[in-house]
């Protein structure tokens, strides 16, 4: 039996550092004996960006009397995760480089571990345009390409700056993206942050290996979920997009299903659970 992780990087907004446990119990149950093989890691991003958006709105609430408290607080802690990532992203330290340092550290206890195992990420929301920026700045890296922040803008100074060592040149291939096999998103935004380009600088990352597959999973009812295929002939060629009822089955599926809500709905869905299964069976039988 060969050997697979699964890589989850979580979205916008307010997120427990445990955010993927029930995810992992219940893809792991369907998985049976086979859950052995799989290595189950997840992304944590949030705590660098929490401590500044808590003191913002603590300013602001001794300050001012607002309304919509839990709409403003949804705003300010989902999209300032977006903003606060894309600001000034070029400098040393940067959110946006800090957000990488915490894709690439756990791919590092990965490769450690095995370094032929294969990956599959998942990824949701805003997590989605956090993940597929770190392969496409490490793909471009490769590729001989300028990059212009994060990690990937001088991957050795990085190692040595923040895990005080060099990383061969397999772990970074692996660090990359070299053994993805599947690159899952649930609630994508990433139209968001590419639609003022033009079509023709919409390009996604490169099929990593052969067997690679992106499959993309929106909710209709989800204004912050999104297909992919339209954006250029790029991800139309890579990407599978697949629309689902992400609240299908949910007590309150009908709330869910014409609000926001919906958006947090896709990892405790069935479907989303019963992909992930059989995606990992694949790599593990």
């Amino acid at each position: 039996m060969s050997q697979t992780a699964l890589v989850t990087v979580h979205g916008m907004g307010e997120t427990p550092r445990d955010y993927a446990e029930q995810l992992f119990q219940a893809v792991a149950a369907r998985l049976g004996g086979l859950a052995a093989q799989v290595d189950f890691r997840s992304v944590y991003y949030q705590d660098i960006l929490k401590p500044n958006q808590e003191a913002v709105w603590a300013r602001v609430g001794e300050t001012a009397h607002l309304r919509y408290a839990d709409l403003r607080r949804f705003l300010l802690f989902g999209f300032g995760d977006a903003a606060g990532l894309e600001n000034r992203k070029e400098i040393d330290g940067s959110v946006y480089e800090l957000a990488q340092e915490a894709i690439a550290r756990q791919l590092l206890g990965v490769v450690r571990h095995d370094p032929a195992t294969s990956i599959v990420f998942l990824a949701q929301s805003l997590g989605c345009q956090v993940l597929s920026s770190y392969i496409y700045d490490a793909q471009k890296a490769f590729g001989g390409g300028q990059v212009g922040a994060g990690i990937w803008k001088d991957i050795d100074a990085w190692a040595l700056r923040a895990l005080g060592e060099r990383l061969s040149e397999p772990e970074k291939r692996f660090l990359a993206g070299a053994t993805c096999s599947a690159f899952v998103t649930t609630g994508c935004n990433i139209p968001i942050f590419v639609a003022a380009h033009k079509q023709m600088d919409i390009k996604p990352i490169v099929r990593p290996t052969q067997r690679f597959e992106w499959i993309n999973l929106y909710d209709p009812d989800d204004a912050l979920g999104w297909p992919l295929q339209p954006l250029s002939p790029g991800y139309a060629a890579l990407v599978d997009d697949r629309a689902i009822n992400a609240s299908k089955g949910a007590s309150n599926w009908l709330l869910k299903s014409w609000n926001p809500l919906a958006h947090s709905a896709y990892w405790g869905d069935a479907q989303v659970l019963d992909l992930l299964a059989q995606r990992l069976r694949l790599e593990v039988a």
